[in-house]
């Protein structure tokens, strides 16, 4: 079994998944791609599963167990987050690679304006985005710069803990979920007494850890956390939506005041097939942010706000990202446009973007070495049964 997770981890795969009945599998490059060719025996699996659990008194009552998180590391293999459950009455294991070393925005070729997110001294940063988004990557980043630039106490709570943080200077208390503190909830209120200055929750899942991951903002904590929101707006609206009618006027106001940063993140298939790159979202609470936060009914505003502020705030849309990443050719059209909030509208802008490029660079052409446009010539972008192309410029 390690030689294979070894081979999938050297293809580069992300997840492992094994089952009782099935091949081997693992999801490369985004793929979920079969790495064997025998199909897993339920005995097989469930042995498996063993060698993989670290805590004997679960070991024990394995066979009772629906559903069951923890960590597995082997010396030149990796570190790994596994989820362990039951279905169609054996089990099956999924396995999350988790890299020795620590993430930065550089390797992760997030925005710039990261960097001026993480150096908030209060308020909730939140990182959200779909499943196998690279939240759990993202929000490790944000606690290394953390780390290296500030001389802080940073506690988190993880289940299981997955990146591993070394003392630099920073003080970094890791806790996880079962084996050092019972619950979220109970870890957080817990978390508020051991004197931290950034508290980092792996995912804040019900409307009483909210409540006090901004008590938390408020009493002067920096609070990281994710949410599984697509977009700023919408993690905005689902926050309101996790309480009762009559609490959320105060909620929303609370929330307008605690709230620091929210950053959206979705990977997108590299253009040369090798990898996937991330399209992010950035938006920061502005003063007028927290205004249409506080109104309500002016949340729907908050999207225009993002793409205008990006000279002054650094803030930015998922489109305006995406726009950067056809440019640099790390991403297609085709895949952009897909991702895209508004593909109609970002193909627009596509068009308009490479139509200025054409003006700016026949411009800086002397005179004499223009040549005469054939009539009907392209203007960068083919659309129809053409696809999208840039010119070679």
């Amino acid at each position: 079994m390690e030689k294979i997770i070894k081979a999938a981890v050297d293809r580069g795969a992300s997840d492992m998944h094994i089952k009782a009945g099935d091949v081997f599998r693992a999801r490369i490059h985004g793929k979920l791609v079969p790495l064997t060719k025998q199909v897993l025996t339920p005995e097989q699996t469930r042995a498996i599963a063993l060698h993989l659990m670290s805590n004997e008194d679960d070991k024990a009552i394995l066979d009772k167990l629906k559903d069951y998180d923890c960590s597995w590391a082997a010396p030149g293999i990796g570190r790994f987050r596994v989820n362990i459950m039951k279905q169609r009455g054996s089990f099956m294991i999924v396995m999350r690679v988790i890299p020795f070393e620590v993430p930065t925005f550089e390797k992760l070729r997030l925005p710039q304006a990261m960097a001026g997110v993480a150096k908030a001294e209060r308020g909730m940063i939140l990182v959200t985005g779909v499943t196998g988004s690279g939240k759990s990557s993202t929000m490790a980043a944000l606690i290394n710069y953390i780390n290296k630039n500030e001389n802080r106490h940073i506690l988190t709570l993880e289940n299981p803990i997955e990146f591993l943080h070394q003392d630099i200077n920073s003080s970094v208390t890791q806790r996880e979920i079962g084996s050092d503190t019972l619950d979220f909830k109970m870890g957080l209120r817990a978390a508020l007494r051991q004197d931290p200055d950034v508290v980092m929750i792996g995912e804040m899942r019900d409307a009483e850890t909210i409540d006090t991951a901004m008590k938390a903002a408020e009493t002067g904590h920096l609070l990281i956390s994710t949410l599984h929101t697509p977009d700023a707006q919408s993690t905005i609206l689902r926050i309101m939506a996790m309480f009762p009618p009559e609490e959320q006027e105060v909620v929303r106001i609370r929330l307008a005041e605690s709230l620091h940063a929210v950053i959206s993140q979705r990977l997108l298939k590299r253009a040369d097939g090798q990898g996937r790159a991330v399209a992010a979202e950035i938006m920061l609470c502005t003063p007028a942010v927290k205004d249409m936060i506080a109104d309500g009914k002016r949340i729907g505003e908050i999207r225009d706000y993002i793409a205008d502020g990006r000279e002054q705030y650094g803030t930015q849309t998922f489109d305006q990202h995406l726009m950067d990443l056809v440019r640099d050719k790390e991403v297609s059209f085709e895949t952009a446009r897909a991702a895209a909030t508004n593909p109609s509208d970002f193909e627009l802008k596509m068009r308009m973007f490479s139509r200025m490029s054409t003006v700016v660079d026949a411009a800086s052409i002397p005179a004499e070495e223009k040549e005469e446009e054939p009539a009907g010539a392209m203007d960068g972008i083919q659309l129809g049964g053409g696809g999208f192309d840039f010119m070679n410029q």
